[in-house]
């Protein structure tokens, strides 16, 4: 860092760069977006011209050669995360990568390896964690109001929400659809707020309601059916070391009421449901519903990347840890397996 100006490389030109990176690290004080890259020829140059980007690059590598950088966002499709946060962990970068961290555990393994060598933080996107509700909730947990958590709800459901742009519903591309996508936030969230305990089996059924047929109504950007080739909908079980057990719900489009995400937990001593958190317990032999007021409004993508930025500026432990997400994508494959093979997954991990 030059007289303490964090200076930051995107790495993808895509939706989540524009709505999310680039407002992000300008939200923050002391802080440079020095260059963006794209592999697709001119789609960088044009991206660094609308958002006032001093360079872009056609390659990620070129970027992390020419700039002085201390710091890069990942925001490419999932096939390219292993080997562009690689690249920049070994150029001694830190990596804000977007979920998940990767195609599957073996890559992420890859990833999280690579950035203990190199001694950089890896923050993986993964921005439910930094809502106002998630905060205030995972306080109520480690301080103990809620007892030992037994069972957990991961929902994150779409009445309509197929991605019609992007290489979302490309397999080979992205991993999977709806659960990798989607699922993927739910399912950390929920693990996360249960105290992160060790996934020890799975059971899980993958679907493809939807996204094969052409006389879906879709609200967004039309998704080709025709090369349509991953999960709309996903559902597992997952049981832990310790006992406990969560159930997860994602999907892409399903003939609902309307499209919400939803954590629930309960616990010995108290349960919550969020969004909006409530929280249910009991006291002096009566029931009591608590519910948080006035909370402080943040945009949980502005928070992980204010995060990210301590990080790298003070060197604070991350919040999003490697090894947790590396269980939530071992959960990931462990439903992708159980659907493909109709059985329970045994994670031995």
């Amino acid at each position: 860092m030059t007289d303490n100006i964090v200076r930051v490389g995107i790495i993808g030109a895509g939706s989540i760069a524009d709505y999310a990176h680039v407002p992000g690290y300008r939200a923050q004080s002391g802080v440079e977006i020095a260059a963006v890259c794209d592999v697709v020829p001119g789609k960088a140059a044009q991206f660094a011209k609308d958002h006032d980007i001093p360079r872009a690059y056609d390659s990620h590598l070129e970027m992390i050669e020419q700039e002085r950088l201390d710091a890069v966002s990942v925001c490419t499709p999932n096939f390219a995360h292993k080997q562009t946060t690689i690249d920049a962990l070994e150029a001694g970068l830190h990596v804000l990568c977007e979920k998940p961290i990767a195609m599957n555990l073996a890559e992420g393994e890859a990833m999280v390896a690579a950035a203990r060598r190199a001694g950089k933080t890896l923050q993986i996107g993964l921005h439910w964690r930094f809502t106002s509700e998630g905060q205030v909730l995972k306080r109520f947990v480690e301080a103990g109001d809620l007892g030992d958590i037994y069972y957990g709800e991961a929902t994150y459901w779409r009445r309509r929400g197929i991605p019609g742009w992007g290489v979302f519903t490309q397999k080979r591309l992205q991993g999977g659809g709806a659960l990798i996508d989607i699922g993927v936030h739910t399912l950390d969230h929920t693990m996360w707020l249960m105290g992160n305990p060790t996934p020890v089996s799975v059971m899980g059924a993958t679907y493809q309601a939807f996204g094969k047929r052409s006389d879906v109504v879709s609200v967004w950007a039309r998704w080709d059916p025709a090369t349509f080739d991953v999960d709309d909908t996903a559902m597992a079980m997952v049981r832990f070391d310790n006992g406990a057990t969560l159930i997860l719900r994602a999907t892409w489009a399903a003939n609902i009421e309307k499209s919400y995400g939803e954590t629930r937990i309960l616990g010995t001593k108290g349960g919550a449901y969020m969004s909006p958190l409530q929280i249910f317990t009991e006291a002096h032999q009566t029931l009591v519903n608590v519910t948080p007021t006035n909370l402080p409004e943040v945009r949980a993508h502005f928070e992980e990347i204010r995060h990210f930025i301590a990080c790298v500026r003070d060197g604070i432990p991350c919040q999003v840890v490697p090894e947790q997400v590396l269980d939530v994508q071992a959960v990931i494959d462990a439903i992708y397996a159980s659907a493909e093979s109709g059985h329970e997954v045994v994670l031995n991990r």
